[in-house]
């Protein structure tokens, strides 16, 4: 099987950049194969500036060999973090040699963003009217400073079609995988991250990561209940059910959870169903009756439902774009 010209992703490298931030697009889009055998992805990364050497927020710089004509290539763009926007985080407005070289991405070129790299997006009025999110420290003066902007600081990742932005640090890890997974399947993302050594699909949203006094934490733990459900996805699962398997009451087991996963139970469960329908989808010959009673759906019409509201298509829809011919993982 003949693969397709890899999608190229170009990664804007600011001054003073995050090594870690800059490294998760190579990581994460350099490993998937297609079924041929050649790559999905071709990742090269881009100054503003003519090729030389970039400063990072480290007690080093790196040297970068493209200059912004690069990013004219691109089918996805890349902005990972900075600490040194200068007037893009103060005052929400971009310099003239950032202007200059985000001139040359072109009209439908996917755009996405790590961390703070949302305040480039943002200022470009990328994000105009869209969903978006940044590290919860910064969300309160993003929103300040880009009030046309819908920001969502409880979550690690937006997709809002051709622009995805995604919270800090390691939630960019979180957003490539999403990438893949959307592009490609499950099975081509769930590989990634096996060879990257990190969940496909992390439960919650950054509410969980900020600090906030808790209970202690061996009172507070619903793994139990969480596993004793993911055992039981196909079972009409109650909320007191799930309740019952750490003692608690529901009230308390509701805070809890919430707590611990920054969603609610009900949520929790509506996303491990979706996962579990789209990885049945693509793996099994299984009618979508039959996948909607296994995922827990009950029927077709409901599973139907949350699979549009979670990925826009229907469960028809995503399998034969997911086993028609789609690259499986090398």
């Amino acid at each position: 099987m003949q693969d397709r010209p890899p999608h190229r992703v170009v990664v804007l490298a600011l001054e003073g950049l995050l090594p870690f931030e800059l490294g998760i697009p190579h990581r994460i889009f350099g490993r998937p194969v297609g079924a041929g055998g050649g790559r999905l992805y071709d990742v090269v990364t881009c100054s503003v500036r003519p090729p030389g050497p970039v400063r990072t927020d480290a007690d080093f710089s790196i040297l970068v060999e493209n200059g912004p004509e690069a990013l004219a290539t691109a089918d996805t763009v890349i902005v990972p973090a900075s600490y040194e926007l200068g007037p893009v985080y103060e005052e929400g407005r971009l310099t003239d040699e950032l202007a200059a070289a985000l001139a040359h991405v072109r009209p439908g070129t996917r755009l996405v963003s790590i961390c703070t790299g949302g305040f480039v997006l943002a200022a470009a009025g990328y994000l105009d009217g869209r969903p978006a999110t940044t590290h919860w420290s910064n969300a309160a003066h993003f929103q300040r400073l880009f009030p046309r902007v819908r920001v969502d600081a409880d979550v690690l990742f937006v997709d809002d079609g051709e622009v995805l932005t995604s919270a800090g640090v390691a939630a960019g890890i979180d957003l490539c995988l999403h990438i893949v997974r959307r592009d490609h399947g499950t099975a081509v993302a769930n590989d990634v991250a096996r060879r990257t050594v990190v969940p496909p699909h992390r439960d919650g949203g950054q509410a969980q990561y900020i600090e906030r006094p808790l209970p202690e934490p061996q009172l507070t733990s619903t793994t139990g209940a969480r596993n004793w459900a993911l055992a039981r996805l196909h079972e009409p699962l109650q909320l007191r059910d799930m309740a019952e398997q750490q003692s608690m009451s529901v009230r308390t087991f509701t805070r809890r959870f919430r707590e611990e996963t920054g969603i609610s139970p009900g949520q929790w469960l509506v996303r491990q169903r979706v996962e579990l329908a789209r990885h049945l989808l693509e793996s099994t010959d299984l009618s979508v009756d039959q996948v909607a009673r296994d995922a827990g759906f009950g029927t077709a019409q409901s599973m139907r439902q949350h699979l549009q509201s979670a990925l826009g298509v229907a469960p028809t829809v995503y399998r034969r774009t997911f086993r028609a011919g789609a690259p499986t993982a090398g």
